[in-house]
């Protein structure tokens, strides 16, 4: 009988982490890029956008999440989730006091 909790391993080639790593290089000069165009307000939606698209695939292939079981991608989702909300209750309050100002 196998441990409840033991679940198949499985062996990531180095090319994928290459190309994840050049992907986030590829990321971050488009951050360095976009910070140099006048966007407005959208400067920092631009921003957010292209982190998080970064933050999802340092979690996706660097910590595993991928390969990993339905609980820990629950979780992981969950605290996405939780980000959004505090984000969202962020910036609600932030527009909410620069009324009219922006």
């Amino acid at each position: 009988m196998s441990e409840p909790t033991h679940h198949e391993h499985k062996i990531v080639s180095p090319k994928v982490y290459a190309v994840i790593f050049g992907l986030l290089l590829v990321f971050t000069a488009t951050t360095v890029g976009a910070s140099y165009l006048e966007l407005g307000t959208f400067n920092a939606v631009v921003a957010l956008a292209i982190a998080v698209v970064k933050a999802v695939l340092v979690v996706l292939f660097f910590m595993h999440v991928k390969y990993s079981s339905k609980l820990t991608k629950l979780t992981v989702a969950a605290g996405f989730f939780t980000f959004i909300v505090l984000i969202t209750m962020t910036l609600t309050d932030y527009m909410s006091r620069a009324w009219g100002l922006w």
